[in-house]
């Protein structure tokens, strides 16, 4: 077979002969091994072009991530520029909240019930990572401590909110206002009696005004006595709740009648003169789990009755 010889015909308009035709004869191996370079150029070529095209499309790829990665890295910038202001947030949120629990008396949480148990190792090895993924895996730790922190912070406020509002309806049903308006004639103690001249012990407060003058609930609470009797004349009794009760005597008229809920400041009757009474005055006296105690220790207003000039 490699002695056989291949013939071509070519056409030429230069031929010498009448036909125009020219025979090339050539060995089978030359043809081949012609035929082989050929297709050996075809594919360096392709692959060349194919080379080239991927290069170019891989130098474009790497400058779009490069661009995005930049982006991206410029957001989590701004991400922890953020972070780090709500950090600063946060920690002046723990401060009021202290403050609030200082000046209220109420527990102090524990530095270390702060932290959540928040830490530990890094997660799979985020040394070895990339930048990008480092980042990315450190501002998630980041923001999900956060988010704990916060959640935690809530709930303490809550249990705040939960311990003031007990102490509010404590401080409701608590007496601490002036019953009336008036001249305080006779305060809590040993005093002489107006009518024997014995020194004998006061059990409340006397305030002296016109018949009509209005007596005021001195706290939240439920009437639980609209009585009239010799000594104390007309008189209402008032149950605060929290082993706290008060006493309005010497009354003209009744203005609530029992079963009533009453509001501090609320006016349940006037002033008279009812009673054991040597002119028109209120007995006010306030009671803890059933004994009397003196209603000026829990009066906050003491400035607002300076004697006569609050007379009406």
């Amino acid at each position: 077979m490699w002695k056989k010889r291949i013939r071509f015909s070519i056409h030429s308009e230069s031929a010498g002969n009448e036909t125009g035709l020219r025979e090339i004869s050539l060995p089978v191996p030359v043809v081949f091994a012609a035929a082989g370079a050929l297709g050996v150029m075809v594919l360096v070529t392709g692959f060349s072009v194919f080379g080239i095209i991927s290069a170019r499309l891989a130098h474009i790829e790497l400058q779009t991530l490069r661009a995005e990665t930049t982006e991206l890295s410029d957001k989590y910038d701004e991400l922890r520029s953020d972070m780090a202001e709500v950090e600063n947030r946060y920690q002046d949120l723990v401060q009021k909240e202290m403050t609030i629990r200082s000046i209220f008396g109420l527990p102090e949480i524990e530095v270390e019930n702060r932290g959540l148990g928040i830490g530990g190792p890094a997660p799979l090895a985020v040394d070895s990572l990339n930048e990008g993924d480092r980042i990315a895996i450190e501002t998630e730790l980041s923001v999900d401590r956060l988010l704990k922190l916060a959640d935690f912070e809530k709930e303490k406020f809550t249990e705040i909110e939960s311990a003031l509002l007990k102490r509010k309806e404590r401080v409701d049903h608590t007496p601490s206002i002036w019953p009336t308006r008036g001249h305080l004639s006779r305060g809590y103690g040993m005093h002489h009696d107006p009518f024997t001249g014995v020194k004998q012990m006061h059990r409340g407060l006397d305030i002296a005004n016109r018949i009509g003058t209005p007596i005021l609930a001195t706290a939240n609470g439920k009437v639980v006595g609209v009585t009239f009797e010799g000594g104390h004349g007309k008189y209402i009794t008032i149950d605060h709740g929290y082993g706290y009760s008060s006493r309005y005597a010497h009354l003209s008229e009744f203005r609530v009648k029992v079963g009533q809920q009453v509001k501090r400041g609320q006016v349940i009757g006037l002033m008279g003169s009812t009673g054991y009474s040597t002119g028109p005055h209120l007995h006010y006296e306030v009671m803890k789990s059933g004994q009397e105690i003196n209603p000026m220790d829990f009066i906050v207003n003491t400035r607002d009755l300076p004697f006569s000039k609050l007379v009406q």
